[in-house]
């Protein structure tokens, strides 16, 4: 499917999974604009649970320095590809079982997202 059209689908699913997208970085028009290169459509999303993020901070302020949870969704081979960083590898670099456990919880509705997602697409599952 079309870039354009997985971005809409994969916000929504986010949005139905308790995450908003905070943060829209379009990485073609940045390399373009501030490299002059022509790249492939290429999409990161910072997507954030708001009430885990507030679970996460009180238990580790520097955790932001992980926030939020990156999507990126770009083109290959003339197909929409969809990926999500797994939150509980993310935070093995702070030692900090509460913030595992916050971890946890996050990566299970991710999971749910990228199956929900990966039906409207069309993609295999994960």
């Amino acid at each position: 499917m079309p870039l354009g059209l997985a971005l809409e689908k994969v916000t929504a699913a986010l949005e139905d999974h308790g995450f908003g997208v905070h943060t829209k970085i379009d990485v073609k028009k940045k390399f373009k604009e501030k490299l002059g290169i022509d790249f492939k459509q290429y999409v990161i999303l910072g997507a954030c649970n708001p009430a885990s993020a507030y679970e996460a901070i009180r238990a580790e302020e520097d955790v932001g320095l992980l926030l939020p949870c990156n999507i990126i969704v770009y083109e290959r081979n003339g197909n929409s590809v969809v990926s999500v960083i797994r939150p509980t590898v993310a935070m093995q670099v702070v030692n900090n079982p509460d913030l595992q456990k916050i971890a946890e919880t996050i990566e299970a509705k991710l999971e749910d997202f990228i199956d929900s997602v990966g039906q409207e697409i069309g993609g295999p599952p994960r």
